[in-house]
């Protein structure tokens, strides 16, 4: 079990930046789970963003995000991170970071998931 807290979402103009955090709490090593970010706008299906392996060392992404999102980890503080830049209204959401003990499935196959933080996008 893991309990996910998403930080760091709020109201930005098109073209600006912000940095989601989602700290994990679990009876087991934070390394142990591969992490994801996902979002819902309204009306819309919850659609894969980004997701980062247990170590670090691999990462992935949307394609509408490629290039100005990039996702960490800081397994010592049991973090990890959404760095959001040249930031578009189409990027409004609920942004939910999500943990697996698996990678293979990182577009889909996530055990656990966060309450969600808002992040809007005016034009």
């Amino acid at each position: 079990q893991v309990q996910l807290v998403e930080s760091g979402g709020g109201l930005v103009q098109a073209g600006g930046s912000l940095r989601l955090s989602c700290a994990a709490s679990s009876g087991r090593t934070f390394s142990s789970y591969a992490m994801g970010w996902f979002r819902q706008a309204p009306g819309k299906e919850r659609e894969f963003v980004a997701a980062i392996s247990r170590g670090g060392g691999s990462t992935n992404f949307a394609d509408s995000v490629k290039g100005r999102f990039t996702i960490s980890r800081d397994n010592a503080k049991n973090t990890v991170y959404l760095q959001m830049n040249s930031l578009k209204p189409e990027d409004t959401a609920v942004y939910y970071c999500a943990a697996d003990t698996s990678y293979s499935d990182y577009r889909r196959g996530y055990d656990y998931w966060g309450q969600g933080t808002q992040v809007t996008v005016s034009s």
